[in-house]
């Protein structure tokens, strides 16, 4: 491996010939605007940016390639592979020629600073150099903020654009900015001009050095040393690594396979990033831990040769998830069981009596999975341990007491106590999701418009107090009592967020926007949430005495008894593996009352 330098006019001289490409297992560009902006800064003031990995090619190129965006794409003779700097070169090429869609950058200089006796060379020396990223948009045609068009408006501002600075022959552009910027002064105009022609020096002899492998590198070879380049500085994810082997293995493009994943199966990606989700999965289906630890183990050509099988997996995973009415990633209980479901999905039998039971022991793990601590930690373990023994027990080669999961007394279902102290249902919790995954699926019909909970439908919700919280506020009570997922319900409501200390069934349904609903339509609706009626149709008066501020948390402590009881109804029944509705819990919960 030898180390060279080489200017930034000679990069973009290759680029131009198209006589560098990246291998297509490269990630694509990912850098934020202010990443750019850092790197546009550091080269101005000429400090390093690093250096780059390339692979000379002197003959075909041993990986299949692409071009980096925004540039020229019809590459001729080429005579190297990037393997390492597309993020840096992409952002120099796309900042510099203006191609960003949401963004320009900018040069900024104080003007307070300008001294017409000094050179602009030694004054670039004494003023640092600061750059500006500033967000554009298009409306109609025109682009967005106009003034950014307009050459004397920017150096109001004392900005200078980087589109400038590119090492072309730009001479007739910038005699027009010039000429526009600084009409009336031709001082200011020489002085702009010659303060651009030295910012122009910096960028075109802009030094990024870089490694090369030669051209006889073997294909392995060259990826291990990209992979070992990139994960020594933390740069890459498992997900690049992964496909970058896949791209050795089996001369295909992950990223290709994953995209046409998207596209067969759009729900999947609902649900949780894809490419996390396709790699865990595929861990599992080859008996390995779904980790980054795992991921080195997976066997690539098989992955694609079985790639077929994994989209029907992903596909019967959408079906499961969607009849249990869990809908998307925001009220997802537990990614954890994602992958384990998509996996055994594959050992679905085909006989309609098989299969109806093997769909139903999914769906009670599925529900075990969402109610219980099963997966709080050592989830990866856990739930390749999970897998097997599930695998095992549908091929009919294990017992169903050795799948940990079910175990009822290392993981029971959540009784009364456990559901009290659950986290607000918004938060990143397994138990709090869970138990407002139960309110979903026994409908959740919206107090406003009396639609069911769908997919669509929760997308316009909101997560509501029922006793408000400015109301318990008053009686003092802590924060995670307020905040708990028994005191939250999925409803949509009027924007007009007014703090109220309201009675809790009045304040519920004036911000849901029906006052006027009868009593027994009101009450089916609630119903549909697991909230119990009674317990919320409490009355104050008085806020602020203390005689009510005892009975508010009175009354929140017998409403959220009878509510966590209604939902440790529902959990049982779920986690049994029963039908849940609405009915059933409450029947269940009405004996509870009568004992």
């Amino acid at each position: 491996m030898q180390a060279y330098n080489r200017p930034l006019y000679k990069w973009f001289s290759l680029i131009e010939l198209g006589q560098l490409t990246l291998p297509r297992f490269q990630r694509d560009e990912a850098w934020t605007h202010n990443e750019v902006s850092n790197l546009l800064r550091s080269m101005l003031r000429g400090l390093p940016t690093g250096a780059a990995l390339i692979l000379r090619v002197d003959g075909p190129e041993q990986f299949r390639s692409k071009h980096l965006a925004g540039t020229p794409q019809d590459g001729r003779n080429v005579t190297e592979q990037l393997l390492d700097g597309q993020q840096r070169l992409t952002a120099m090429w796309k900042s510099l020629y203006n191609l960003y869609d949401n963004r320009t950058f900018l040069v900024s200089i104080d003007k307070s600073t300008i001294d017409f006796n000094v050179n602009p060379s030694d004054y670039l020396q004494a003023n640092e150099i600061e750059v500006v990223a500033q967000a554009i948009y298009e409306r109609k045609g025109s682009r967005y903020p106009m003034w950014v068009n307009d050459a004397k408006e920017c150096w109001e501002r004392g900005l200078i654009p980087v589109h400038l600075l590119r090492p072309d022959d730009i001479s007739k552009e910038k005699k027009a900015w010039l000429k526009a910027a600084a009409p009336e002064d031709i001082e200011m105009r020489e002085f702009l001009d010659d303060l651009i022609d030295a910012l122009r020096e910096r960028i075109k002899h802009f030094n990024l050095p870089f490694l090369e492998l030669p051209s006889t590198t073997k294909k392995h070879v060259a990826l291990d040393v990209f992979i070992k380049l990139n994960t020594s500085s933390v740069k890459l994810t498992a997900y690049d690594i992964v496909v970058a082997l896949v791209e050795d293995a089996a001369e295909t493009s992950l990223h290709e396979l994953v995209d046409s994943l998207a596209v067969k199966v759009p729900k999947a990606k609902d649900y949780a990033d894809l490419p996390d989700l396709v790699l865990d999965t595929v861990a599992l289906l080859q008996d390995i831990i779904p980790s980054q630890a795992g991921y080195v183990n997976i066997n690539y050509r098989q992955l694609v040769s079985e790639w077929d099988e994994l989209v029907s997996c992903f596909t019967k995973m959408v079906d499961l998830l969607e009849e249990e009415h869990i809908y998307d990633e925001k009220r997802l209980p537990s990614y954890t069981a994602l992958p384990v479901l998509a996996a055994l999905t594959k050992y679905l039998p085909t006989n309609a009596d098989q299969l109806g039971n093997a769909r139903y022991l999914l769906k009670k793990y599925l529900w075990r999975a969402f109610l219980t601590d099963r997966y709080e930690k050592a989830t990866t373990t856990n739930s390749l341990t999970d897998f097997r023994k599930i695998r095992d027990y549908m091929l009919g080669k294990g017992e169903y007491k050795d799948i940990p999961i079910f175990n009822e007394y290392e993981y029971p279902a959540p009784v009364k106590e456990i559901i009290i102290d659950a986290a607000w249902a918004k938060n990143r919790t397994i138990l709090g999701r869970g138990l407002l995954a139960l309110q979903i699926k026994c409908g959740a019909y919206d107090i406003a418009d009396n639609t069911p909970a769908t997919k669509q439908s929760v997308l316009s919700r909101e997560y509501h107090h029922l006793f408000p919280a400015a109301l318990l506020g008053k009686a003092d009570l802590p924060n995670n009592r307020i905040f708990s997922a028994v005191n939250c319900a999925l409803i949509s409501w009027r924007t007009n967020r007014t703090i109220s200390d309201k009675n809790p069934m009045q304040y519920l349904l004036e911000r849901a926007e029906n006052c006027d609903l009868g009593e027994i339509e009101r009450d089916r609706r609630l119903r549909s949430h697991l909230i119990p009626i009674k317990e919320l149709s409490m009355d104050y008066s008085d806020f602020d005495s203390q005689e009510t501020k005892a009975k508010i948390e009175q009354d929140f402590t017998r409403f959220v008894e009878a509510r966590s009881r209604l939902l440790e109804q529902a959990a049982r029944l779920v986690y049994n593996g029963e039908q849940l509705t609405t009915d059933r819990v409450y029947a269940k919960f009405a004996d509870l009352q009568q004992q």
